[in-house]
């Protein structure tokens, strides 16, 4: 009898490895000596040793026993050698690498897949939400059918081939002992059985492609780009599967005038030198109607105002945020002679100051303000 070697020489690991060591030690070599992979002279016999030796290193029993007295030790929990061995706990690690013994799931209920659609809000809908309906294309359960696939009347009938089991079995016989493979069944495509009259209508699909108009709510606060998700309005599923979702990606127009930062809603409200000067109360528009802003006298260009919970609805809270107003006082750009002589007139009366420079656009003053204006 030739003699064997250490089985933990023949997996490359120490005495102190871990049990995920051996085996991952094992699954290495089983790969690269595999006699379906590895053609090479010998490769077969050293797939048989570390076969051997993990079956015995894996049993905490038996390395035990491998530990104190060996070989011997080994073979008195029943091990002759290779041909000895229990392949069964093997089974994980041939199924990962070579396939040795397959289980195919016989077809069962698929969930059908998903669906998009882009929808065009105005800003005003984004802001306050809405309800509206929009038509989709998707497939549903066929309405002669009823998803059965068969006329009308008829029964699919059992198959044959499998015996209505949707499985073909076959055993081979390997090294390792005799493998079972189950295969699903290619005459019935392991449903089990046959459909001898195919629906005229969808042809024995069991679905057909339909026009349909869906509900869509729309929440209030919404912004361009999100999605809202509606489920069970997609594609129906197969076998009894349940269908799929329905997903909408929303595009929010732009307005006239209003720009949102977040939830606040920017305007920016021009004014003459005589307004700033002497002050007024103007109708400014908001997106609940008219609103009548006191300017103050000596109003300066550039001040905020702020107009609160007039502005976009929290999403996923509560409460609205504000409406900020930006003064802009408007330089004349013509002036007829009169009009020129008044303005010397009344520089000469006042002391003019100039106003600081600011380089800052709307927005980033918007920011700055933030918690200014009143």
């Amino acid at each position: 009898m030739a003699k064997k070697h250490d089985y933990y020489e023949i997996l490359g690991v120490d005495r102190n490895a871990s049990a995920a060591d051996i085996k991952k030690a094992f699954r290495k070599l089983a790969f690269k000596h595999h006699p379906d992979h590895n053609k090479d002279h010998g490769a077969e016999e050293r797939f048989k040793e570390a076969s051997e030796a993990y079956e015995v290193l894996s049993d905490p029993d038996k390395r035990a026993a491998y530990d104190r007295f060996g070989h011997a030790g080994a073979q008195g929990f029943g091990g002759q050698g290779f041909e000895g061995f229990d392949f069964g706990g093997f089974g994980d690690i041939f199924e990962a690498f070579f396939g040795g013994a397959t289980t195919a799931r016989r077809a069962g209920p698929q969930r059908g897949s998903d669906l998009s659609y882009s929808l065009t809000i105005s800003f005003e809908e984004a802001v306050f939400g809405c309800e509206m309906e929009v038509e989709i294309v998707r497939t549903e359960r066929c309405s002669v059918c009823s998803g059965t696939r068969s006329e009308p009347g008829s029964q699919p009938e059992r198959c044959s081939a499998c015996n209505g089991t949707g499985e073909v079995r076959r055993a081979q016989r390997s090294i390792f002992g005799q493998f079972i493979n189950v295969t699903p069944c290619s005459q019935c495509r392991g449903e089990g059985r046959i459909i001898t009259k195919p629906c005229s209508r969808c042809r024995g699909q069991g679905r057909e492609r339909v026009v349909r108009k869906i509900a869509i709510k729309v929440p209030a606060g919404v912004d361009d780009g999100i999605q809202i998700r509606i489920s069970g309005e997609g594609d129906a599923g197969t076998s009894g599967g349940s269908p799929g979702n329905l997903y909408v990606t929303l595009s929010v127009q732009k307005h006239k005038f209003f720009k949102r930062d977040g939830n606040d809603i920017l305007y920016e409200l021009p004014i003459s030198f005589t307004q700033a000067a002497l002050g007024d109360e103007i109708k400014i528009p908001t997106l609940d109607g008219d609103f009548t802003l006191k300017i103050p006298v000596g109003c300066q260009a550039g001040r905020i105002f702020r107009l609160k919970e007039r502005g976009v609805a929290q999403l996923r809270g509560y409460g609205r945020g504000d409406q900020l107003v930006r003064v802009h006082v408007v330089t004349p750009q013509s002036l007829d002679a009169k009009q020129r002589k008044l303005f010397q007139e009344l520089a000469k009366n006042l002391e003019e100051a100039k106003l600081p420079q600011d380089d800052k656009g709307f927005f980033d003053r918007v920011k700055d303000t933030f918690g200014g204006g009143s």
